[in-house]
């Protein structure tokens, strides 16, 4: 008997400890914070950064263990930056990746506004780079990309140039048609046939 009630207390304690393990956890990654960014963020390490709608924000050599994301009329201009995740923006105003950033996860630039300017220059993307929607005028610039780049229906005017991507190179619907040269790919599409 006294045997029955050992071995259920110890699937009772163990069942608690699991239990506690996971609420651990997962007030562990609730706690992962978003830094707001209005101004400079150096060489530190963050969570997530979020330039909010309308600020400027400027990344000198900071590392990302989650996602960059810029909002609406937000201008973001990041030298050299490690992001685990993903930079992503709807409605941004200006941005350049630059200066050998590198991106784990995927860039998805989508709806740059009219006169404004989306950049990914000299980096290395993990994932996919994307342009879709854009106002603004896009240039992709010597970057190595791990698996596609995406570029549909922008309308500000579109460089591709010197880039390396390992799977698919997609174009659709842009106006004017993208210009560039240097480019190679696993397959050529649509308008990027030739670029």
């Amino acid at each position: 008997m006294s045997s029955r009630v050992m071995s259920v207390s110890l699937t009772g304690m163990m069942a608690l400890v699991m239990g506690l393990t996971a609420l651990l956890m997962a007030a562990s990654v609730a706690q992962a914070e978003e830094r707001v960014c209005r101004g400079t963020i150096g060489g530190a390490t963050v969570d997530n950064v979020r330039v909010p709608q309308g600020a400027s924000c400027t990344l000198n050599g900071t590392r990302v263990e989650g996602t960059v994301k810029v909002e609406r009329n937000a201008k973001l201009f990041a030298n050299g930056i490690r992001v685990k995740g993903n930079v992503q923006s709807e409605g941004f105003r200006t941005i350049f990746l630059r200066e050998n950033s590198v991106v784990v996860g995927s860039v998805q630039l989508e709806n740059g506004l009219d006169g404004g300017g989306g950049n990914v220059l000299n980096s290395r993307i993990n994932g996919d780079l994307q342009f879709f929607s854009n106002e603004a005028r896009m240039v992709a610039r010597g970057n190595t990309i791990l698996a596609n780049f995406q570029a549909n229906q922008n309308k500000g005017g579109l460089v591709i140039q010197n880039n390396r991507i390992a799977e698919n190179l997609q174009c659709q619907s842009n106006n004017p048609a993208p210009v560039g040269s240097g480019n190679t790919a696993g397959d050529k599409e649509g308008q990027c046939t030739r670029v």
